[in-house]
């Protein structure tokens, strides 16, 4: 019947006849066909023709197959063309091997599970199925039992941030069966993790204000000599995320847990040589203390030119501009009001002292009477608060 006309005929609208192969086979079988289709007698009756020379060929006795026997019988003939309705649509069908394919809506086959798509059109995206029948589950079973595939499968769930892991049975590309893993190999589930690292870039990770300051101390001292100190750019840390951070993932599934069990810091640190994690706090020190004893954070955001922000007062009696990088690289410095305010930047203190002071010193006293404005800033005593 497949190598014949097809003896169901094109409806006067136009619109593609009914693609359910067992209309066809009930006409070779003699039955009416269902209201509003209309046959071409003359191919029925060569098809019947056919039927039984081929019947006599085979020496078949008894009653001709039921037309219910079609699709496991195809499913075996055509096991590429078995296609699973993709789930909240009519009509729409995904094939064994991959390829979409479609019937129209207000036909009967278009809500069928299971169908084998004998003929399509092979036209777009998603061909037309042209002639197809029906497929019970319990033979889709029965093919899965002897060609499925059932396989861990690992992903990144961008809704909830975490890697979803199932127990997959599937049959080409259909999925048949799908529920969570019990024991998903770790290894793969660190794989798919830094790779939705690297997708959705290194801002995405949990930084803490520590692993901030730490990763751009790093940065500033990879400026003052690539060659002996990482790259801590974005694009550097995904490219060494198996070197930085990996190590640190086993039994990590999500960036929530990420969050509450992985120091970002720490990776950074521990991925130093023993040389570097010595050297770190001294040529990049977290923070510096004034001549009056406060300990204030140093400020790397800029690696070409750290800097500290601290009131005036609390510099008295410093000549010299704080340096880090071993002394050769000095801090900006922002210099502060009593009430923080910021009234001069500089990386020359000794010349502000000599020069810009005494302006600054005109301003302020006005301002702030009550905190000393001495007339030579060196020989007086640093000062924290008033």
């Amino acid at each position: 019947m497949l190598g014949e006309r097809d003896p169901v005929r094109r409806p006067p609208s136009g619109e593609l006849p009914d693609v359910d192969l067992r209309i066809r086979l009930d006409a070779i079988a003699g039955a009416a066909p269902p209201l509003g289709i209309e046959l071409d007698r003359s191919a029925v009756q060569r098809l019947r023709q056919e039927t039984r020379e081929w019947r006599r060929r085979l020496d078949a006795s008894g009653p001709p197959p039921d037309s219910a026997d079609a699709g496991p019988v195809l499913a075996w003939a055509y096991p590429d063309r078995i296609a699973a309705r993709r789930s909240g649509f009519a009509g729409r069908f995904l094939l064994r091997n991959g390829r979409g394919a479609s019937v129209p809506a207000n036909q009967p086959l278009a809500r069928a599970d299971y169908l084998v798509a004998v003929e399509l059109d092979d036209v777009g995206p998603e061909s037309r199925i042209l002639l197809a029948a029906p497929l019970e589950a319990a033979v889709v079973d029965e093919l899965a039992a002897r060609d499925g595939v059932r396989a861990d499968v690992m992903s990144w769930d961008d809704e909830s941030e975490s890697v979803r892991t199932v127990e997959r049975l599937t049959l080409g590309a259909i999925v048949l069966e799908e529920r969570p893993a019990a024991a998903p190999d770790p290894d793969q589930v660190a794989r798919v993790l830094t790779e939705a690292i690297a997708r959705k870039g290194i801002d995405a990770l949990p930084w803490g204000e520590g692993a901030i300051r730490l990763r751009q101390r790093l940065q500033f001292l990879h400026r003052q000599d690539p060659t002996a100190w990482p790259d801590q750019s974005a694009g550097a840390l995904v490219d060494r995320l198996q070197e930085w951070l990996a190590p640190r993932l086993a039994g990590i599934r999500s960036f929530a847990e990420l969050r509450a069990r992985v120091d970002l810091g720490g990776a950074l640190r521990e991925a130093l040589s023993p040389r570097q994690r010595a050297e770190v706090d001294r040529l990049a020190p977290d923070r510096w203390v004034t001549p009056a004893g406060s300990s204030l954070a140093i400020d790397y955001g800029d690696p070409a030119a750290p800097s500290l922000a601290v009131r005036i007062q609390e510099l008295f009696g410093l000549a010299d501009t704080p340096r880090v990088a071993g002394g050769r690289v000095p801090l900006t410095l922002e210099l502060l009001s009593p009430a923080r305010r910021p009234v001069q930047i500089t990386r020359d203190l000794r010349g502000f002292w000599a020069s810009s002071y005494f302006d600054v010193r005109k301003d302020l006293k006005g301002r702030y009477p009550k905190h000393p404005w001495p007339d030579n800033p060196l020989e007086a005593a640093p000062r924290r608060g008033r």
